[in-house]
This record gives C-alpha cells, structure tokens and sequence, in this order.
C-alpha cells in the first residue's frame, strides 16, 4: 500500500481493566514528580535505553527514565512530526533512526512550554547498549545537550547460536548466551556502579540488589501467568492496547513493590475475565500476533480491526517476554544473573535465529491465525531480523502483513489507510480459511 501523505491524529484506545488505569495514572504521577524531585531537591535520576540494567539504579533508589518509554508518551500526544521537523532544522537527516532520537530531538527544541512536564531535567548520566549504529551517536549528543555524562554498554556477538533459548535460558544462562559477554557485562556494570557511587555518594548494596531481583523473579512470575492466560485463551480476555502499560509500566519499574503488587492485580484481573468467559472481542474470529513496538501514536489502530473483523491482538512481545527472558532463579552471583539478562535482550527481540524461532513457537501454541509486523525503515534493529522471521512464519502456515510504518513517527501515518489495507489482507488471507469451529 501507498501511504497518505496527510497525517490523521491517532485515535485512543478503548479501556477495560481498571489495572490499565492504575498503571497508567502511577506512571504520570511518577513522572510529575521527578522533575520536582530533581530540580528542587537536588535527587539524581538517569535517562537508559530499554535494554540496559535498571536494576543497578533501582537498588541505589536512582529514577529512571526509559527512552523509549519516553518517546513513545511524546508520540501519543501527537508531538513526533514537530520535533521531527526541529531535528532537519538543526541538520540531522531525515532517515534518522526516530524511536532512538525522539527524546534527544525534545532537548534540542530547549522549549519547555511545548515538551511534556517541561521535558527532561539534567540526568546524572544517559546509558545505552550499542546495539546498533545510531546509537553512540544519539546518546553522546544527547549527554552534551543536557550537560550530562554518556556510559556505554557494548553488544558484542556471540559465536553460540540456540534457537530454544527460551526453553532454558532461565537457568542454563551460561551455555545460551555464552560467558565471554556475560564477564564483559559484568564488568561494565561494575564499572557503572562506580560511577553512579562517586556521582551520587550513593553505595550500592549487595543483599539490597538481591531482594530486588528476588522480587523481579516474584513479578515475572506473576506476568508470566497473566501471559498464559491472555494469549492461551479463547475468547483473548485482554486486547494489546491494555497488554502493555500493564506489562511495560512495571517493568521501567521492576522489583518495587508497587511492581510486584501491580503485576498480581493484573493477573487477578485477567484471570477474573478469563474465568467469567469474558473477551476484549465479543464475536472472536480471528487472532492476531503483533511483532514490533506498539503503534504509540494511534493505539486505537488496534481496536479499529477488533470492530471491523473480530480480530483480537492475543500476543505482542511485551507480556510474553517477561516470562521469557527476565525470569533468574540462580541468585548466588546476582550480577551474574543480571548480567545474563541484559547481554542479549535486544538481539533475541529481533535476531535471527532468536527472534523468528522464538515467535513461530508463540504463534502455534497461541493459536495464531495471522501476523501484523511493523517494519519501521528508519529503525535498523527493528528490521533487521523481519525478512526470515516472515518467511518462518509463512512457512508455518501463518500469514503474515508487512506494515511499513514508524512506532513513533506520525508524519506520514494515515489510520483510514492502513485499517483498509489490513482489512483487505484479513479479507483475503485469513476469513477465508477460518475453521468455523473458531468463529464465537
């Protein structure tokens, strides 16, 4: 399909869960209060990449930020294709990776009537894995802007390829992703946690950080539980646009007790609506996986085909990941286990042979009938495992539609159009081959 040129504000999505609401009005709160906190009280917060240890700044009682959590809320108040346009002002390509750069493009705006609760304060430092070109680059500018310091965190490969990784990663850590970057990682975080002590004069204690991945472990848990009951159960009792702040949110916050305590509530919930037999979709038909980020800009994208076909998103890679890859159960050398985590999580989101392996399993034992991938083009991570990926899914049996748009670019994004060009592939690929045994 060609995409409209006239950008269509994104459109909300519907709410069910009072769990959706709680997770959401936590994070604003949060976030609401840090600059506060940091302005006025003088507390240090940071600014990491998803895909970085949040665990060593949770255990040193250190805010964070996630960038993309953080750009993902800039998108959903319709601000992507301004700051877009302030970062070609200021010189950058138009080709540049906008996930990644959506926050540094907020700083260098420097115009605090237009950014979210006045943007960003100065963090005490930026990290990131380079995972990819762009991200040295946008990280280091992004640190000068704010006055800040950029550590970095290297992503280096592996010669070990195990496709089943999430069969035993949880306690075989070392045999699947190998000790070489597990030492490295370790050693980085060390070095981090030097840092943070000497910036901060904060002491990062070692029984304090394994009660917090003891209750990481408690909370992954709980998520994994929810997870089966969402993307196992027919009718899918909970849509994707309340998979994710419910699985996401606790997770910038992993090990808190209002985490942990979050994730319970929300199994509750979910097991409440799976036990009564209620669906997100009240005629089920067809069931959808969503490979990507989530379309931050118009979540309700996602409803509209819930309307339209009674497709329901049973799976996304937020809630299902928790169980997959967080989970450690092996505690006796917790940065170990830490280290475990983070070396890899990026790459078996989006690398073949962990990627496309990983979620042809999810699709059969989900029931999936249908596959919606984003492929933003600007976003090398993102795509770069896609091509196989859809090829092993097809090759599953699984139909799948390459959706060529940005998780938080707006500027070209027409809703009409892509709710049309999906409902032609769901009319031509999938209604037809329905077993009528599936239609509720």
């Amino acid at each position: 399909m060609s995409q409209a040129t006239v950008t269509r504000t994104g459109e909300r999505s519907t709410k069910l869960l009072r769990s959706t609401a709680e997770a959401n009005a936590f994070q604003k709160a949060f976030i609401q209060t840090l600059r506060e906190k940091v302005i006025e009280n003088g507390e240090p917060f940071a600014i990491a990449q998803a895909d970085t240890p949040h665990e060593i700044f949770h255990a040193m009682d250190i805010a964070l930020v996630t960038n993309q959590w953080w750009a993902a809320y800039i998108a959903a108040k319709q601000l992507s294709p301004y700051y877009f346009e302030v970062m070609e002002r200021e010189g950058f390509p138009a080709s540049s990776c906008r996930y990644c750069s959506l926050g540094l493009a907020c700083t260098l705006d420097n115009d605090p009537s237009k950014a979210p609760w006045g943007g960003l304060p100065k963090p005490v430092v930026l990290v990131a894995r380079l995972t990819c070109d762009c991200i040295q680059r946008v990280f280091a500018l992004w640190a000068e802007a704010l006055g800040s310091r950029f550590y970095a965190l290297e992503a280096p490969g592996w010669e070990h390829k195990d496709p089943r990784w999430f069969e035993h990663n949880d306690t075989d850590w070392e045999e699947v992703y190998g000790s070489q970057r597990i030492d490295l990682m370790v050693e980085e975080m060390k070095g981090l946690i030097a840092l943070l002590e000497e910036e901060t004069g904060r002491t990062f204690e070692r029984d304090h950080f394994v009660a917090l991945m003891e209750r990481i472990n408690e909370q992954e848990e709980l998520l994994k539980e929810a997870s089966n009951l969402v993307t196992r159960t027919r009718p899918c009792p909970v849509g994707i646009a309340e998979q994710m702040p419910n699985v996401m949110i606790p997770q910038w916050h992993r090990g808190s007790e209002w985490a942990v305590e979050h994730a319970r509530r929300f199994r509750d919930e979910v097991k409440a609506r799976v036990d009564a037999g209620l669906g997100t979709v009240p005629n089920e038909k067809i069931r959808l996986m969503w490979i990507g980020a989530g379309l931050w800009h118009d979540p309700g994208f996602y409803n509209a085909l819930e309307e339209r076909h009674g497709a329901v998103f049973a799976w996304s890679m937020y809630l299902p990941f928790a169980g997959a890859n967080y989970i450690r159960y092996d505690l006796s050398d917790p940065l170990r286990a830490l280290a475990s985590r983070i070396c890899s999580m990026n790459e078996v989101l989006h690398l073949p042979p962990w990627m496309n392996t990983w979620m042809v399993s999810e699709a059969k034992a989900c029931e999936i009938d249908a596959v919606i991938m984003l492929t933003p083009r600007t976003n090398r991570l993102s795509v770069s495992g896609t091509k196989l990926t859809r090829e092993a899914l097809e090759a599953a049996g699984v139909p799948v539609f390459e959706m060529s748009a940005d998780m938080v670019d707006a500027t070209n994004w027409s809703h009409d159009g892509m709710v049309d060009a999906v409902s032609t592939f769901l009319t031509e690929r999938v209604e037809s081959r329905l077993d009528p045994a599936q239609v509720r």
